[in-house]
């Protein structure tokens, strides 16, 4: 297949040519036609449970039973100067007349103050009465930039209001607005940052300026495609793309871009060696290469899509987009790459004359010490491995949106006034819902339910009287801890605190009663049971994919088992390393609740790319030489080039690190850690020194053929067609 494909359309410059227009031509009709990334861009999906998770059942009900309380809250926390009561009380009256009058911001729908409730009542006054709430619905989706827009304003209004006071919007809905404000003001500097990190390796690599500049266009043409397709995919509804999905692309393409382009190029120069013909020799070139790529390309594009399993929003959402845009950029590296190369011509490595090789005579000492002592470079590999994953030992994960912005933002000065003034429950209460069959306007049995909820330890307050809906079958009440919303002890207290409740409408008397719990630490709550459950399958799902592909490619059923081997020793010790790095280094509160599923499945797929690099050449070696000689070979061949690609792949992960929010900040790190640690300890050391050691077996059941020494390459003709 990639013989006939090669012959076809690297035979002339013509052809190449044709080639590059096409590319070009396509990225001009889908700027034209398709809509903008950011237009179809949906952020509200990452923070929510599964659409039927008790907690979105919760959402929905109380948006049909009370409309009112559905809207997104804000809460504005007032702190008196100095923590006087007095200057508290005027803000807040100064904030509720605006709040009352014309200057009210679009957007919200109205407010509840210690001016519209008795101060008895609502929760709203501290004790020492120095910090007050107020309450304020906001409509529309956080997605949404009206959204956005009301949230801006009503900081505004409330900052010109408060005088002295310290006055912070936090709460769902000002979190929910200083999050996408983080990931939306992050973007250019990612993709700028991004282009000159790999631009000035590509320098180094190279030392050719148009060389460099070759798999920066070939991404940039990727980059729109993908943009374009997925912009129209996402506008037809197949799948929503966020924020942090699309910043993530960004980084991946250049990772993988560059990766393919360097393996291309590398060896099309091997076949510049021995074929003068530059036409010739990239075909050759792109057919030992074709195989390799796309072993590559399909272990992450399948990797990707076994997302679709999962039932989180924040992970099924993932994988689509992630998939679509790694398939193009093989589509760009098969065709665009060798045909813009070709139609340079010779200028392509100017000011050398000839391609400068990457690697050297190290790749060759480093082979020889591996395949001699293989099993002192195994312990020792497996040692250092085995050391890193000890950093598990403090593994813990965090739900806190809030501690995980790496800037000042009102929401986490919010957050911290309210928990000083009435506790770090009061920043996000819990409702409970009872529904029932009959009737419960005038219950006495509504009053028993508050008091059931209120005897649970970890409780801080309970609203002493229910709501009823119009149609008297739902009941409603707050429910305060005394935890953090998001803390692992509020989020384990929702499941007793609905039993608790459901325990006292039966004995109460409640016919049919449904207890069902809303807000964000029942939502949150939800998340992590998700994320649990997804996790279970994912893992196994993605080793599966990555087995097979493996054992396709390499016509073996035993080296799939090794090499998958040595990729989850390698995830297991880059998820410690970061652990120990963010959480006992930095000071990280944990590591984001997603962040482990993530590392596993683009560090198993992108990973393993580097033992495909390899064990395809060993294969290749096989043809005429024996199993050691030909690892050998392998190991030299690959070495500089593999190296350089990891690299590069490390480097545009780590440009993560330089978001302001702790989840990529996190998964920057491991990328760059992990793929580091596969291209310098596992590809190069671990899997040559496994190889080494079972010999024949190594890819059993399949074994080494003699070498043929007449062996002749059908596309070219010249005997040795593996080098």
């Amino acid at each position: 297949m990639f013989a006939k494909l090669t012959t076809s359309l690297f035979a002339s410059r013509k052809r190449a040519a044709v080639t590059v227009v096409f590319w070009f031509v396509l990225v001009g009709l889908l700027s034209s036609f398709a809509p903008t990334l950011k237009s179809v861009e949906n952020n509200s999906g990452a923070s929510l449970p599964p659409a039927s998770s008790d907690s979105m059942r919760a959402k929905r009900l109380t948006q049909a039973a009370f409309p009112g309380q559905a809207a997104v809250p804000a809460v504005i926390a007032v702190r008196g100067k100095g923590g006087d009561a007095r200057s508290a009380a005027r803000a807040v009256e100064r904030i509720s007349a605006v709040l009352s009058g014309p200057a009210r911001p679009r957007g919200v729908l109205g407010f509840v103050s210690s001016e519209t409730v008795p101060r008895s009542a609502g929760g709203l006054v501290s004790a020492d009465g120095g910090t007050q709430l107020i309450l304020v619905p906001i409509a529309g989706s956080p997605s949404d930039d009206s959204f956005i827009d009301a949230v801006t304003a009503l900081r505004e209004v409330t900052g010109a209001a408060a005088g002295d006071a310290t006055v912070a919007v936090t709460g769902p809905a000002g979190i929910a607005a200083d999050a996408i404000k983080v990931f939306s003001s992050a973007d250019l500097t990612l993709l700028f940052a991004t282009i000159l990190l790999v631009l000035v390796l590509l320098l180094v690599i190279y030392r050719s300026p148009l060389m460099a500049l070759v798999p920066l266009l070939a991404v940039f043409l990727a980059m729109r495609v993908t943009q374009g397709t997925g912009a129209l995919m996402a506008q037809a509804g197949w799948f929503d793309i966020s924020a942090q999905t699309a910043s993530i692309m960004t980084v991946l393409l250049f990772g993988v871009g560059t990766d393919y382009a360097l393996i291309i190029t590398a060896r099309y120069r091997e076949e510049l060696g021995t074929e003068p013909d530059r036409f010739k020799a990239m075909q050759s070139a792109m057919r030992w290469v074709g195989e390799t790529i796309m072993s590559s390309a399909s272990t992450v594009v399948l990797s990707m899509l076994a997302l679709l399993v999962a039932v989180s929003p924040a992970l099924r959402d993932f994988g689509p987009y992630l998939a679509l845009s790694v398939a193009i950029m093989a589509l760009v590296a098969f065709t665009f790459i060798p045909a813009l190369i070709l139609l340079l011509g010779p200028s392509i490595f100017w000011p050398a004359r000839k391609p400068v090789a990457v690697g050297g005579r190290g790749w060759q000492r480093l082979a020889h010490i591996v395949t001699t002592s293989p099993a002192k470079v195994i312990g020792a590999s497996v040692l250092l491995l085995a050391v890193l994953t000890m950093g598990l030992l403090g593994y813990e994960q965090s739900f806190d949106m809030v501690s995980g912005f790496r800037v000042a933002t009102q929401s986490s000065q919010g957050q911290q006034l309210v928990r000083e003034g009435f506790g770090p429950g009061a920043v996000a209460p819990s409702n409970v819902l009872v529904h029932s069959s009959q009737d419960l306007r005038g219950s006495s049995a509504l009053g028993k339910l508050p008091r059931a909820a209120s005897e649970l330890k970890g409780v801080a307050s309970v609203d002493p009287v229910a709501q009823v809906s119009a149609d008297g079958h739902t009941a409603l009440f707050k429910v305060t801890l005394d935890h953090d919303p998001y803390s692992w002890a509020a989020l384990d207290s929702m499941v007793p605190l609905r039993d608790a409740v459901e325990s006292s409408a039966r004995n109460a008397g409640i016919t049919g009663a449904i207890v069902l719990i809303g807000g964000e630490t029942a939502q949150t709550a939800d998340i992590r049971s998700a994320l649990d459950r997804d996790t279970a399958r994912i893992v196994p799902l993605v080793l599966l994919i990555v087995a097979g592909i493996l054992a396709l490619l390499l016509r073996s059923l035993l080296a799939p088992v090794y090499l998958v081997g040595t990729l989850l020793l390698s995830f297991l010790a880059t998820l410690g390393a970061t652990t120990f790095f963010t959480l006992t280094v930095l000071g990280d509160e944990g590591i984001g609740n997603r962040v482990a599923v993530y590392i596993f499945v683009f560090l198993v797929a992108l990973g393993v790319d580097y033992n495909i690099f390899i064990m395809s050449r060993f294969k290749q070696e096989l043809r005429n030489s024996p199993p050691l000689q030909a690892i050998r070979t392998a190991v030299t061949q690959t070495g500089g080039v593999v190296s350089s690609a990891g690299v590069i792949l490390a480097a545009t992960f780590s440009v993560l690190m330089t978001q302001p929010i702790r989840e990529l900040f996190q998964f920057g790190f491991a990328m760059a850690f992990g793929l580091l640690l596969d291209t310098f300890v596992v590809r190069p050391l671990l899997v040559p020194a496994i190889v080494t050691l079972l010999d024949q077996r190594a890819l059993w059941p399949s074994k080494a053929s003699a070498p043929d020494p007449g062996a002749r390459d059908p596309l070219v003709g010249r005997a040795g067609a593996a080098d």
